[in-house]
């Protein structure tokens, strides 16, 4: 007789271990209450909010978030996090397809580049609420400073290096696929990363790719000599919002932008105070006219004026000796914490 393997009967379980069929749904496997699945349930009657998963972008839209009093705890490797003081929930994304959950209404609002959203072909989807002024860059055509093509037109018909396919190819191409001058196609090929290497290595003619400093580029040996666009982070929501955002989650909208064009007034605004005649006043106010106009009160000593008025932190040194020169005096600076501007 040949030998059989035999197996035994599964066991029962035991009244210690829970039934895999028995209790609640959402226990995963391992008996566990599964976390997705309580933060998925946690998300009903939530405004959905897209930020960017990593890197600088990241950085500083969470500081925006802290200014704007948006209070939240963030499992470790989870990508949605429960905003404690409003029904708010952030939900963490690559930068790049944050455009498309907007557009489509699956978040509410994000915070992306502008240049993603240019790329991510859901610009007429998207409604800019608010430019943030960090993220700022250009997205730029590069050749090799010493190559023998310096201009668009001598790039076409040749190779293009970018992770910037949608633009590159609109730009070269058009919508035909073909350049409507010279009746050739240029090639553009998708790099990931990296790109300022392309000509160098023989892959490619000319690059397009985003540029904050120059330094990179400059060291590769490449200039530009061409800007398709200028772009900095944005806040964003779809110009069609989504059937299941009721009117209190949609006024939270409005809330958030408020919030947020406070945190950016404060960081870029300083408050001034001085004293100054009244013969002197006109000249003073043209050199701080304030946001949309300053403040004028009468002093009790005749024929002087306080003033006060929001001017530029990057100018405030400037802005006190200008004063200074004028007559004022008791000259004071006073930094925001945080402010509401009127949008």
């Amino acid at each position: 007789m040949s030998a059989q393997s035999t197996i035994p009967p599964t066991s029962s379980p035991s009244p210690a271990e829970p039934s895999s069929m028995g209790g609640r749904a959402s226990k995963s496997s391992f008996g566990a209450e599964s976390t997705m699945s309580l933060l998925v349930d946690s998300l009903k009657d939530r405004l959905l909010f897209a930020v960017p998963k990593k890197g600088r972008l990241m950085e500083k839209t969470l500081e925006i978030l802290a200014g704007a009093d948006i209070k939240y705890n963030r499992a470790h490797r989870l990508d949605v996090a429960l905003v404690q003081n409003h029904p708010i929930a952030l939900v963490f994304l690559p930068a790049a397809d944050i455009p498309r959950f907007v557009a489509l209404g699956s978040v509410a609002l994000g915070i992306t580049g502008q240049d993603v959203i240019a790329e991510s072909t859901h610009a007429d989807n998207i409604t800019e609420l608010l430019q943030l002024g960090f993220g700022k860059c250009s997205l730029q055509v590069q050749v090799p400073v010493t190559g023998p093509i310096q201009t668009v037109e001598g790039l076409s018909g040749g190779r293009i290096a970018t992770s910037f396919e949608v633009l590159a190819a609109e730009l070269f191409n058009g919508k035909s696929g073909i350049d409507s001058k010279t009746g050739k196609s240029t090639k553009v090929e998708y790099v990931g990363g990296s790109v300022e290497a392309a000509c160098a290595l023989g892959m490619a003619d000319g690059i397009v790719d985003l540029v904050e400093s120059g330094d990179t580029m400059r060291a590769a040996g490449l200039h530009a000599i061409h800007t398709l666009m200028k772009s900095e982070a944005v806040l964003i929501t779809s110009k069609e919002p989504h059937q299941t955002l009721t009117p209190e989650l949609k006024s939270l909208i409005t809330l958030i932008k408020s919030r947020v064009a406070g945190v950016l007034a404060a960081k870029k605004y300083v408050y001034a105070s001085y004293n100054i005649e009244r013969k002197n006043l006109d000249k003073a106010l043209t050199i701080t006219p304030g946001r949309r106009a300053a403040t004028v009160s009468p002093l009790e000593t005749e024929g002087w004026v306080a003033v006060s008025s929001m001017v530029e932190r990057k100018e405030m040194a400037k802005v006190m000796d200008e004063l200074e020169t004028t007559g004022a005096e008791d000259i004071l600076i006073f930094a925001l914490d945080n402010c509401r501007v009127g949008i």
